[in-house]
């Protein structure tokens, strides 16, 4: 005699259900989560932090792996390509997430709905530096020794369609300086580059860049945020240093490919916003100069405040790509 039939809601809710417990209760087989950057940079170091947490709620091993390559999305679309089962998370940046739909245009190797958003982790400002051998102790000065030079100073970032690139393009638009911009595969040979003096100018985000600035290695001119970061409070706000109105902060998170079922992000969703509040979690961030997630009433994360999110900063961005005239190269 053959089965009875379940009627097809019932078919539809035990199919979502599947995927989740598998989630909840299989601790054998780990969670991939792709950096689209080189080691060592901000990305690399809010996953590993974030990925040790998350591994220790969902029983299972959260392994990060770096897949650097075209501005991050060489990693992000390998993540929207993956099954959507939950197994595959992406730390998606300002750029993989925002940025590079504006600036890539037709060129962009994935669309904005072929992800979804799980939970934003962190919001960091950037910081511009420049090199111990150039001659400009302020943001003024190096206003002055650009126009001296025009188009002889050179600009590194961590690569085409970061938020370090775009803030330094609209930088370059709202003082006036015209600098050329070397893309770097991540921020550790950014910051080897200007150690070196090789690199005159540079912008990264606050975490990877403190050490060397602390070190005085480099040196700090100003932060991108609205207000000093407690991570450098003798770096002035780029505001501060002269450029009024200006404020551009990074931000970090995490996406799944779309398909993956809602009870899957939710849960997920809700671990990561368990982790953003626990203390360790937190202190680590404030150390590093990022600030916590702020998304709900409660200044935590969700699936649904972090795919709002999302749709409103690529707006913003693509107003800004589309001012400043940054392009790729």
């Amino acid at each position: 005699m053959s089965a009875p039939r379940l009627p097809r809601r019932a078919v539809l809710a035990a199919g979502l259900a599947a995927p989740a417990a598998a989630l909840a209760q299989n601790s054998a087989r780990p969670v991939r989560l792709i950096v689209p950057f080189t080691p060592a940079g901000t990305t690399d170091i809010i996953a590993r932090v974030a990925a040790e947490r998350l591994g220790t709620r969902l029983g299972a091993q959260v392994i990060v792996e770096n897949r650097a390559g075209a501005g991050g999305n060489l990693g992000a679309e390998a993540v929207a390509r993956a099954e959507p089962d939950g197994n595959t998370l992406l730390l998606t940046t300002i750029g993989t997430g925002a940025i590079n739909f504006a600036l890539y245009g037709a060129r962009m190797p994935y669309k904005p709905e072929d992800l979804v958003g799980v939970a934003l982790l962190a919001q960091v400002p950037n910081v511009l530096m420049v090199a111990n051998v150039t001659p400009a102790q302020t943001l003024r000065e190096l206003v002055a020794l650009a126009a001296a030079r025009p188009g002889a100073l050179n600009f590194g970032t961590a690569g085409i369609g970061t938020s370090p690139h775009i803030c330094i393009e609209l930088l370059n638009m709202m003082t006036g300086m015209r600098m050329q911009h070397i893309p770097f595969r991540g921020s550790a040979p950014v910051l080897t580059e200007l150690v070196a003096g090789r690199v005159d100018v540079g912008m990264d985000n606050i975490p990877s860049a403190i050490p060397f600035i602390r070190e005085g290695r480099i040196r700090a001119l100003g932060v991108t945020s609205r207000e000093r970061s407690p991570a450098l409070p003798d770096v002035p706000t780029l505001a501060e240093a002269g450029v009024d109105g200006f404020e551009a902060t990074a931000w970090f998170g995490i996406l799944a490919p779309a398909a993956t079922p809602r009870p899957v992000v939710e849960r997920l969703g809700g671990l990561l916003n368990e982790v953003t509040r626990e203390p360790d979690f937190i202190r680590r961030m404030e150390e590093l100069g990022a600030a916590r997630p702020g998304l709900t009433p409660d200044g935590g994360t969700s699936p649904a405040t972090f795919d709002a999110f999302l749709r409103t900063e690529q707006r913003r961005w693509a107003e800004v790509v589309t001012r400043s005239g940054a392009r790729l190269e």
